[in-house]
C-alpha cells in the first residue's frame, strides 16, 4: 500500500504541518481527526488498516490530515473570538493548501470529507460551507454545534457568541440557508451521518438530521448499537461508509 508523509510550512497557520497519504488512486477523502488527535492516529488505530483493499486496490486514497484545535477551539487561555479566528486559518489552511495537494494527487476525482468525533465537525462543517467542493461526507461520532454543553462537553466559547461561532457550527447555520444554489449544492452531496445509541451526542446528531430533512437535504443516518464512539467501531464504519 502507497503511504507517503508530507510536511511544511503553512504560511495561513506560521507554522509546520504534517500529513499522511494512503493509496495511489480512487476516491479522495480527507480525512479529519479526533478531538485533539494527529494525521497518523487513524494509523495507529488500524482505522487505515481496516481499508486496506480497498486502498491498496485504487478505489480509495486516503488524505489524514492534522488538526489544530489544542490551538483553537481548547485553547483556554485565549479569548473565544480568538479560537474561532485560529480555526478559519485552519481552514484556509485546508482550502489553499491541502485541497490543491490532494487535486495534484488525484485530478480525476471528486473530493470527500470525512471524520471522527471532532474530525466529525470538521468534516460536516468544511463539505456544507463549501458543497461546490466536495461529493461526499461521512461524519461519525460528531458533534456539530460546539457551543453547546452536551453532558460534560463543555461549551468551547465559554458562553460567547458571534458572526465567525455561527458560521462554522453547521447545527446552527443549516437551518437558515436560504440561498437556492447553495441549497443545491446541498442537496446534491452524499451525506452520511453515524453515532452510538448511548453516545451523548445522540440527540444532537437527531436534531442535526431534522435540520437537514427541514431544508429537504437527503441524507444517511445510522444510530449504532452502544457507545460507538471509539476506534473499534470506527473501523467498521469506514468498512461500510467510505
Amino acid at each position: 500500500m502507497n503511504r507517503e508523509y508530507h510536511k511544511w510550512y503553512s504560511g495561513r497557520l506560521q507554522r509546520d504541518m504534517e500529513l499522511l497519504i494512503f493509496g495511489h488512486a480512487g476516491r479522495a477523502v480527507l480525512f479529519f481527526p479526533t478531538r485533539m488527535a494527529r494525521f497518523y492516529d487513524y494509523e495507529n488505530w488500524g482505522v487505515i488498516g481496516a481499508l486496506h483493499d480497498r486502498i491498496e486496490n485504487g478505489e480509495l486514497q486516503i488524505f489524514c490530515v492534522d488538526s489544530v484545535d489544542a490551538e483553537s477551539f481548547y485553547n483556554g487561555w485565549v479569548h473565544p473570538a480568538s479560537r474561532i479566528y485560529r480555526h478559519i486559518q485552519y481552514e484556509q489552511y485546508i482550502l489553499h493548501e491541502v485541497l490543491p495537494l490532494m487535486r495534484e494527487k488525484n485530478p480525476a476525482n471528486d473530493l470527500e470529507a470525512a471524520g471522527c468525533s471532532m474530525g466529525a465537525y470538521h468534516a460536516a462543517n468544511i463539505a456544507f460551507k463549501h458543497p461546490q467542493l466536495f461529493n461526499k461526507v461521512v461524519c461519525m461520532s460528531g458533534r456539530y454545534d460546539l457551543g453547546r454543553q452536551i453532558h460534560s462537553f463543555r461549551d468551547l466559547f465559554d458562553g460567547y457568541h458571534n458572526e465567525d461561532i455561527y458560521f462554522n457550527m453547521p447545527q446552527q447555520y443549516i437551518a437558515n440557508v436560504h440561498d437556492d444554489a447553495q441549497l443545491q449544492a446541498l442537496r446534491r452531496l452524499e451525506i452520511t451521518l453515524a453515532v452510538g445509541e448511548t453516545d451523548p451526542f445522540l440527540i444532537s446528531n437527531q436534531e442535526f438530521s431534522q435540520s437537514l430533512w427541514d431544508k429537504s437535504i437527503p441524507h444517511q443516518f445510522y444510530i449504532w448499537d452502544n457507545f460507538a464512539h471509539k476506534p473499534r467501531s470506527w473501523k467498521k464504519m469506514v468498512q461500510l461508509y467510505l
